[in-house]
């Protein structure tokens, strides 16, 4: 079967049933929607004008009604656009929130699309690319509200269709986003301000009632959100006057005289929304007020609060209804950046500090509580042997993996938020906080962030004497650093939580630990400290019935075997690992162990199987939301495709991986696909641009202490030297590869250099040192199944060597 064709045997499952399909997506018209008649027709006139690029950039202050215009013009447009209108919140000035990625916002488009969640590109430039493929010649309304810059809104464009409209909101001048008309909003003039007010008030104002109106838009800044909010109050005052509820407004205003500033009419508004509420009702929004992050469920409110669910749903709704919560997803909720702050003037202002106290606690415990639960789902390996308490406060409850990473990535900004704003008497929660989101910043990253909430826990937890909260941190930040190439770093970490996990005789611990130092050691090219490392893990996590640590030090082990060439023995530790986690429906470890089995074939020359392990492992990586994996498992499918000849989607499955690795900050990882990249330039003729990625890739593995990796690195610059400069070139390369290769005990790799050196001594003329050469490399070859055995026992023949002996002891045993 030609290279090429191998893979379109490959058996899959059947595929899921079609996803619905959702096309109209935008949220309700302001039903009161008023004034901007100029700025609409603007709109309109560029939807229905065939620009060859038709974007509409919306900027102005907060509350100036940015979004209510793309919403209205939108619906208005609605009808024009029959493929498809979508609706994005971008947040880029949500307070504690950090900004939509693309990334993540293709990801929403595309399965509104009906794109089943796994067959999602892992790349940004991928998913950009099929949104566009998906939308094009289709008309398509798509609106993106309040967006930082130009970056985050480039990839998510359907494209320089006319047949397309874009409306983007956001605060700032979008200068850079090309061929896009900008449409700067300023307060509404008077007029609009007076007709804003009595529509939403459903009122019909005599001559001195609109004077009295005139006042109170005015006192309002003539800002939309402040005049409806206002405007709403009197709707439901039946039995006030216009001239009544003015009166009691400007007292109200000349009571709030502390704020100062553009925001003062706001706050005033504000302030008579709030006074009408029932007492505990202005209670729970005080202390909303208090939450450090961006936004609050149930749960946290009631902590907070100190209330039961039911009342405190029935608290929020009322909120919600009177205008002064969001509702940004069902049962999660948001205050706007003004009332944000105007509920915390008046909780310093009304509430006493130890009730105020008191609340923090309660949410910093109710954080720590919930985390932990969900971790339980998300640890590679949980500790069987930590129950998890009961809280006097209701917790939600997570069944499955799924329900953990959703809630945990909800809450992700929350508990980064209450890590960052505890004080130092509260010390004890930065480290309780922090382990939980350990496991979800380790496959999702950013790893920087990573690192800082790691050494912050480290040194809170060392200063107030905290061993076991020390150890945690230690350890976990040796994973980052590890995973970031820090190899000697990494190694000192984890020998500092080791010590202090058999201070605390803490044998789960110590099972972890060993296994971080493994692959420290592995990575520095030490298989035999590795081993011992991987074999006491074992131990230790048998010794506790622990049987998913026994399953990921199994996987552990069979990557040493592997890498010393012992095929057989890593591939029967592969299989047993593989059983353990497949018993324990544990979808990451069966994920792990199915990539372990392709690298395992690859080498083995069984490309097809390989291909099939690599793409499963992919499959799995994706749905449980496993950056890290993904960005692997594409490295190792490219290496795959292109060992069997299929160079063009090689390269692009080394370019997607490169892309992940670099969003994460791996940049051993990195330096993986650099050297993968130059493979294929080195395959397509591209001599001078494969030299150029092989030294990226060396100087990174060495900056990084990959041992092995410089070996591999060391014999494909070999391999480019000898055809574009000749043998003479390449033959020190192979000796170099050769010496790292034996110093490191890596037989593939000593193979391969010992067969790159035989062919430059045949060419230079030397072919009895060759044919000693080439036996050692066919005796490695042979002993580790490698598929190379073939080509090299051919070559081999070629040289005069008609016996087919293999080494003697003596040549095998040679330096």
């Amino acid at each position: 079967m030609p290279a090429g064709d191998m893979h379109r045997t490959t058996v899959h499952e059947a595929p899921p049933p079609p996803r619905p399909v959702i096309r109209h997506g935008l949220p309700r018209d302001t039903v009161d929607f008023t004034g901007r008649e100029r700025e609409l027709a603007e709109l309109l006139a560029s939807a229905l004008s065939r620009r060859a690029v038709n974007i509409y950039a919306v900027d102005g202050m907060p509350g100036v009604g940015k979004t209510a215009l793309a919403t209205h013009a939108a619906h208005l447009l609605a009808e024009s656009f029959p493929d498809g209108q979508f609706f994005c919140e971008l947040h880029a000035h949500t307070p504690g929130l950090v900004p939509a990625k693309a990334f993540d916002v293709l990801a929403v488009l595309l399965t509104d699309l009906g794109v089943d969640p796994r067959n999602l590109p892992p790349t940004l430039e991928g998913r950009s690319d099929l949104w566009r493929d998906r939308v094009a010649g289709k008309r398509i309304l798509l609106v993106l509200d309040d967006a930082a810059g130009h970056a985050q809104i480039e990839p998510l464009l359907p494209g320089s269709s006319p047949r397309c409209l874009t409306l983007v909101t956001s605060r700032r001048r979008l200068v850079a986003l090309d061929g896009a008309i900008p449409l700067s909003l300023s307060a509404l003039d008077a007029s609009d301000s007076i007709e804003l007010f009595t529509r939403a008030a459903h009122r019909h104002p005599t001559g001195d009632e609109r004077v009295a109106i005139a006042h109170v838009v005015r006192l309002c800044g003539y800002l939309p959100l402040a005049i409806v909010l206002l405007a709403g109050r009197l709707r439901h005052r039946h039995r006030w006057t216009i001239t009544q509820f003015t009166v009691a407004f400007a007292k109200a205003h000349d009571l709030l005289g502390e704020f100062v500033g553009e925001d003062r009419a706001a706050y005033t508004a504000f302030s008579l929304s709030y006074q009408d509420l029932p007492d505990d009702q202005q209670r729970l929004f005080r202390r909303i007020g208090l939450h450090p992050g961006p936004e609050i469920d149930l749960y946290a409110a009631a902590v907070l609060d100190d209330s039961p669910l039911l009342l405190t749903r029935r608290r929020l709704e009322a909120l919600y209804t009177d205008h002064l919560l969001d509702e940004i997803a069902p049962g999660r909720y948001q205050l706007h950046d003004l009332l944000r702050a105007y509920a915390r003037a008046l909780t310093a202002d009304r509430d006493p500090s130890d009730d105020r106290t008191r609340a923090g606690e309660r949410l910093l415990d109710y954080y720590q509580c919930a985390a932990q639960r969900a971790d339980r789902h998300l640890a590679r390996i949980p500790r069987l042997d930590a129950a998890p308490n009961v809280p006097p406060f209701a917790v939600p409850e997570f069944s499955n993996r799924t329900d953990a990473l959703a809630w945990m990535r909800a809450e992700h900004a929350n508990l980064l938020a209450c890590i960052t704003t505890v004080t130092e008497s509260k010390g004890p929660h930065r480290v309780d906080l922090a382990a939980p989101l350990a496991a979800l910043l380790l496959q999702n990253g950013p790893w920087p962030q990573a690192i800082a909430l790691h050494q912050s826990a480290a040194a809170v937890a060392r200063e107030r004497k905290d061993v076991l909260g020390e150890a945690n941190a230690l350890h976990e930040l040796g994973r980052v650093r590890y995973l970031t190439g820090l190899s000697s770093e990494a190694a000192r970490l984890q020998q500092q939580a080791l010590a202090l996990f058999e201070k605390l005789g803490d044998r789960h611990g110590q099972a972890q630990t060993l296994q971080g130092l493994g692959h420290v050691r592995h990575a520095m090219g030490d298989p035999v400290q590795a081993t011992r490392c991987q074999e006491r893990a074992l131990a230790l996590y048998e010794g506790l019935g622990n049987r998913y640590g026994q399953a990921h030090a199994l996987h552990d082990l069979a990557r040493v075997r592997q890498s010393t060439g012992d095929s057989a023995e890593a591939a029967e530790l592969y299989q047993q690992a593989l059983a353990v986690f497949e018993d324990l429906d544990d979808e990451l470890g069966r994920a792990q162990a199915l990539h372990g089995l392709g690298r395992l074939r690859y080498m083995l020359g069984a490309y097809a199987q390989a291909a099939q392990d690599h793409e499963q492992a992919l499959i799995l990586y994706e749905s449980l939301g496993n950056r890290h994996g993904q960005a692997h498992a594409l490295h190792d499918l490219g290496r795959v495709h292109h060992a069997s000849g299929a160079v063009a989607d090689a390269a692009r499955l080394y370019q997607q991986a490169l892309t992940v690795f670099e969003d994460l900050g791996d940049q051993l990882g990195r330096a993986q696909a650099l050297h993968g990249q130059g493979r294929i330039g080195f395959a397509t003729g591209d001599y001078v641009g494969a030299t150029r990625l092989y030294q990226q890739a060396l100087l990174l593995m060495r900056e990084l202490g990959d041992r092995k990796g410089q070996a591999e690195v060391l014999n494909d610059i070999g391999a480019e030297r000898a055809a574009a400069a000749g043998p003479a070139a390449a033959l020190p390369l192979y000796r170099q590869a050769l010496e790292l290769a034996r110093e490191i005990r890596s037989p593939p790799e000593e193979a391969r250099a010992r067969e790159g050196a035989a062919r430059c001594l045949a060419r230079i003329g030397d072919r009895e040192t060759a044919r000693a050469e080439l036996r050692r490399a066919l005796a490695i070859y042979q002993r580790t199944g490698a598929a190379d055995a073939q080509v090299a026992a051919e070559y081999l023949a070629t040289l005069g060597d008609g016996t087919g002996s293999g080494p003697t002891v003596e040549e095998e045993a040679a330096p």
